[in-house]
């Protein structure tokens, strides 16, 4: 290996944080630049509708394109990434705390400069000051995504090249986290609208807690299954690959097209679902295809594949089933906070919704 991956911290400090702000520039320059369709995203509190370009397709399929050719033709590998990864985490804490400084500064800059009161300013850092903020025409809430989740993908990707490289081969178990996080990444990008209905977008400031969770907690915390596949070379029988996919594409399918559905049915209360037109109760609250079933099943298709996901490093250690018990806390949590909302906003139409979509997130269980 390349001498300088034995040199002093300063010189990995020095590395990681040159990787990581060259990664950011080079998505910045990407979302700013690369072609995508334009569409108008949520009214807002002050009653507008902001034009996004959607182009993460466009920069994902160039990331992959890249890689590819680099491996290919230049014998480019991406072990590295994982050679610094703990240098990267720190430049990303890093980086997120400097972040969520500069955006309350210029976020009460562009509300007035009003004097915050004291207990406001943690509040104001931790949930952002701006729902908005734009810098060089580019929303920074939404271009947030693109370092993260391709940044994720790389990350994942390294652990491959690391274990080639170790022991000249890739596993089968290595080969199925790859794929199922390259799907994970292409069906996201291929239906990137459906980021303009999400909670996030619509209703959260930009503030510490979705910077930090963009730039730090999935790219790091989500990766943590590649760290237990690196060494894990032995076989495993066709049963379990089957099942595991089996799982995996379930939990892809119910994840991606319980919220594809609810997009579809907010741009167009008529569209169909299911081949049918969308029923819905008071007009509002849609009760056709997995809406009609449970009110949060989109939150079962994702802890789904997620386990599946785990599940590729067999039962050597319970560390990888933290991402799918994260995120079983998570969506749990959130599930319970979004029906305190919506029924706060729905009142008794809420109530009948939940007559008719009595489960929450497992039929005939929860």
């Amino acid at each position: 290996m390349n001498n300088i991956f034995h040199l002093t911290s300063p010189v990995y400090s020095l590395y990681a944080t040159l990787m990581f702000l060259g990664f950011i520039i080079i998505t910045f320059i990407g979302t700013k630049y690369l072609p995508g369709k334009l569409r108008e995203g949520a009214i807002q509190p002050d009653g507008t509708c902001k034009l996004y370009k959607l182009n993460g397709l466009a920069l994902f399929v160039a990331t992959t394109i890249a890689v590819a050719a680099g491996t290919l033709l230049f014998n480019l590998s991406l072990a590295p990434v994982r050679e610094y990864f703990w240098y990267l985490f720190a430049v990303a804490n890093l980086f997120a705390f400097i972040g969520t400084g500069i955006l309350y500064v210029t976020g009460k800059r562009a509300s007035g400069g009003e004097k915050p009161l004291p207990g406001k300013i943690l509040s104001d850092l931790w949930f952002g000051v701006e729902f908005n903020p734009t810098w060089l025409g580019v929303d920074l809430k939404m271009f947030a995504y693109q370092p993260s989740l391709i940044g994720l993908g790389l990350i994942n990707a390294s652990f491959a090249f690391v274990q080639y490289e170790t022991y000249d081969r890739i596993s089968v178990p290595m080969w199925m986290f790859q794929a199922f996080w390259w799907l994970y990444l292409a069906s996201h990008y291929y239906y990137e609208e459906f980021m303009l209905s999400t909670w996030d977008v619509i209703a959260e400031k930009f503030g510490f807690m979705l910077v930090w969770g963009d730039l730090v907690l999935v790219p790091f915390f989500y990766s943590i299954v590649g760290w237990f596949l690196v060494d894990r070379i032995e076989p495993i029988s066709w049963n379990a690959v089957a099942a595991i996919s089996l799982l995996y594409l379930f939990g892809l399918w119910l994840f991606r097209g319980a919220n594809l559905q609810k997009h579809r049915f907010k741009q167009n209360p008529n569209a169909n679902i299911w081949g049918q037109p969308a029923r819905t109760v008071g007009g509002k609250l849609l009760i056709s295809g997995w809406w009609g079933i449970g009110r949060k099943l989109n939150y079962t298709g994702e802890i789904c594949l997620y386990l599946a996901i785990a599940l590729t490093t067999g039962f050597h250690s319970f560390i990888p089933y933290l991402l799918p018990l994260w995120l079983c806390l998570l969506l749990i949590h959130r599930a319970r906070r979004d029906e305190h909302r919506c029924r706060s906003k729905y009142g008794d139409l809420w109530t009948t919704y939940c007559t008719k979509a009595r489960f929450r997130m497992m039929p005939f269980v929860y």
